[in-house]
């Protein structure tokens, strides 16, 4: 085995880590795992995360909906992680945290920013003046910035894979970085994403079912995901519609419940989809108070139909089998959990989500 990126004996003597990171929700449901095995191999270590915002701006109109971000909600309930550095969507806010941090005095800082390695090497650098820091490192390119900021590391890695032919799944190339970094071993059965649900989620889901009338059903429960954070990614509403429609003309799908899910800012769109078409026993979803009421109705589900994004991979989370739509453009983002998922990639490379037909969606399930 290769020694550590992260001497071994700094690792053996320290007392805490920080871990720098920009993260979505899909990022975090794979990097659980490894922060996970990196916590269960060095349990001396406190683990602490910088989550950045990488849409930080003075823009004050912005900020309530930059500080209601639910990956917040999930962090906070990790028993794992000690300190989370989430009050990042301001300048000012930004400036304070990195006070906070160099309060902390960290032996060991690590980035795994991906965006603007360089950013983040001197960000570490400058939280953690004295500490062994590591991160990223991508080709130089141009600029004397990029150069001096790559200096302020210790030891770099290569974000991406080194035999890029073996196309990896994300969760691979996560694993690879930790073993790297601090020689952390995660196999494949450890990097199936999990999530530990609050009873008061499940409770709260199951209430909802049964205000619905789904509580009694006697056909199957399907959760139905057609938005993702951009255009690329999504499914129409009308697709969501048709395929309602045509699943219920199967006898295995006749007395199916329906939920579709919405952002916020869709959700007069769906509901108006909803009333037009007079789609009975469906309903209309949003986890709009906290994460855990997201996978929560996941887990009650006997079905997931979701386009790329955090849902498809929160169905392997809690166990439901999912039908994954993607464009071809990210093969290394698909459900990993092969098993439980069917992955529907558009024909064409340049497609968008939503060039995939109903009829594939029926055939996948047929």
């Amino acid at each position: 085995m290769n020694p550590p990126l992260i001497p071994a004996d700094l690792l053996a003597k320290s007392d805490k880590i920080l871990f720098i990171a920009h993260l979505a929700l899909g990022d975090y449901t794979y990097l659980q795992n490894c922060f996970a095995a990196f916590a269960r191999a060095y349990p001396h270590l406190k683990l602490h995360l910088w989550v950045d915002e990488v849409r930080r701006t003075a823009d004050a109109a912005q900020w309530p909906h930059l500080k209601k971000n639910v990956l917040y909600d999930w962090l906070a309930a990790c028993d794992f992680i000690d300190k989370v550095y989430d009050q990042n969507y301001s300048p000012a806010l930004f400036q304070a945290s990195i006070q906070d941090a160099r309060q902390e005095q960290y032996p060991i800082v690590v980035s795994l920013a991906t965006l603007r390695p360089h950013f983040y090497a001197h960000l570490a650098r400058e939280i953690s003046p004295d500490g062994f820091v590591t991160g990223f490192k991508k080709p130089l390119g141009f600029g004397l910035h990029r150069y001096f900021s790559y200096r302020k590391l210790d030891a770099s890695m290569d974000p991406d894979p080194a035999d890029r032919s073996a196309a990896p799944h994300i969760s691979d190339v996560y694993a690879g970085w930790f073993r790297q970094l601090a020689n952390v071993d995660i196999p494949p059965s450890g990097r199936i994403p999990f999530v530990h649900i609050p009873e008061r989620y499940i409770e709260g889901a199951r209430a909802k079912l049964a205000e619905w009338g789904f509580a009694g059903r006697q056909g199957k429960l399907v959760f139905i995901n057609p938005f993702a954070k951009t255009r690329k990614r999504c499914w129409p509403v009308e697709r969501v519609a048709e395929l309602i429609t045509t699943m219920r003309a199967q006898p295995e799908w006749r007395d199916a419940c329906f939920i579709v899910n919405a952002v916020p800012q869709e959700i007069d769109n769906v509901k108006a989809m909803l009333a037009e078409r007079q789609l009975d026993r469906t309903e209309l979803f949003s986890a709009n108070e906290n994460f855990f009421q997201l996978p929560a109705m996941l887990a009650q589900c006997d079905l997931i139909v979701s386009v790329e994004t955090a849902v498809m991979h929160l169905a392997n989370a809690v166990g439901v089998p999912v039908v994954a739509l993607m464009r071809q453009k990210t093969p290394e983002w698909a459900p990993v959990d092969k098993a439980n998922s069917t992955v529907i990639t558009a024909d064409q490379r340049r497609d968008w989500v939503k060039a995939i037909p109903v009829q594939a969606v029926m055939h996948a399930l047929a």
